[in-house]
């Protein structure tokens, strides 16, 4: 019994060549419907699915990066997915990337520039159609790599007027300025700023609440608890009981992140200690359950789901030599007062 003509290859695989026969079109339409191309006719679309069903076709991406010059893939590097912040970018660029035909390859850096840099060069390796990283915190051998590879990149969470730079995000020292200055105008005078973490958006948050007590004389830079450790509920609790003792006239804190915040909020519980009346709380990014704590949590809101959909359409425009005219979106943020201050 003689093999089917589409396995007569020194290979045994299933082309793309194969896959056009069978469905009775031409080669590029085969590869624009399995890319989800829009202006492919659905009818021909039909037929390319049942000829790879049939046929038992699986796409070579190494082979088409080679023929397009880059992959059908984008690469996006975080630091964490354990915060919430991140999943919800991850999940907005994916929605923006899957119907133009690209799937998102997802990095973790865990805040270590080595460890980002080793990334870069794997994901360079595999000839990416595009990069999203998170800030502009990075080596100089990361920075090089981006510069020399060609490859389109956005950078995400902040935004940087430097010319040749796309970037979507929003400034972290301006929303820690303007969480400050809402603690301030409700009469607290003694503000902590507790921060775990300390990568480089944290510490604008730092740099904003510094801004905004030495605009009104407050300055104290003795109430900045900063910690290295990751950020945890089980950690803020710990912060908030180190600051009231170490800083009895202490009568507002301001964590850098929601889930040390929610944890503050717990342990003020535990320990009998009155929230606002004692000492007022305040988080950053409106993490899921902030609204539900008690009191329900004062923050800042961030729009990481609009950052992610913003940076992938961004880089498809990129991708496909359609540069956006500018080449910064600042998104902004919200001061969302809730009943901890």
């Amino acid at each position: 019994m003689n093999e089917p003509r589409e396995r007569r290859r020194s290979t045994g695989r299933i082309t793309l060549a194969d896959v056009a026969r069978t469905a009775g079109v031409s080669p590029i339409t085969v590869s624009r419907a399995l890319r989800g191309e829009r202006a492919v006719d659905p009818e021909l679309v039909a037929r390319v699915q049942a000829a790879v069903q049939a046929l038992g076709y699986v796409p070579d991406p190494a082979a088409r990066a080679l023929a397009s010059r880059h992959g059908s893939h984008v690469a996006v590097l975080i630091p964490l997915l354990s915060n919430a912040l991140f999943v919800d970018l991850l999940e907005a660029v994916q929605r923006e990337m899957r119907p133009a035909g690209y799937q998102t390859l997802i990095g973790i850096t865990h805040y270590d520039e080595n460890e980002e840099e080793q990334l870069l060069r794997e994901q360079l390796m595999h000839r990416p159609a595009g990069l999203i990283v998170t800030g502009f915190d990075r080596n100089a051998a990361a920075h090089a790599l981006i510069d020399r590879s060609g490859v389109p990149c956005v950078h995400v969470m902040e935004t940087s007027p430097q010319p040749g730079v796309h970037c979507v995000g929003f400034s972290q020292a301006d929303a820690g300025a303007a969480l400050t200055r809402h603690l301030i105008a409700r009469g607290r005078r003694r503000i902590a700023f507790a921060a775990a973490q300390l990568d480089p958006r944290t510490l604008q948050r730092l740099q904003g609440w510094q801004q905004a007590l030495q605009a009104a004389g407050l300055q104290a830079p003795e109430l900045a608890c900063l910690d290295p450790a990751p950020s945890s509920l089980a950690l803020g609790g710990r912060m908030f009981e180190q600051i009231l003792a170490a800083h009895p006239d202490v009568d507002a804190i301001f964590f850098c992140n929601d889930d040390l915040a929610q944890g503050a909020l717990l342990a003020a519980l535990r320990l009998g200690v009155a929230v606002p009346g004692r000492v007022a709380v305040a988080g950053f990014n409106d993490l899921t359950g902030s609204d539900q704590m008690l009191p329900a949590l004062t923050t800042v809101r961030t729009p990481r789901a609009a950052i992610g959909t913003h940076a992938a359409r961004m880089l498809l425009a990129l991708i496909r030599g359609t540069p956006p005219a500018g080449g910064c979106i600042d998104l902004g943020y919200e001061l969302v007062v809730r009943a901890s201050s």
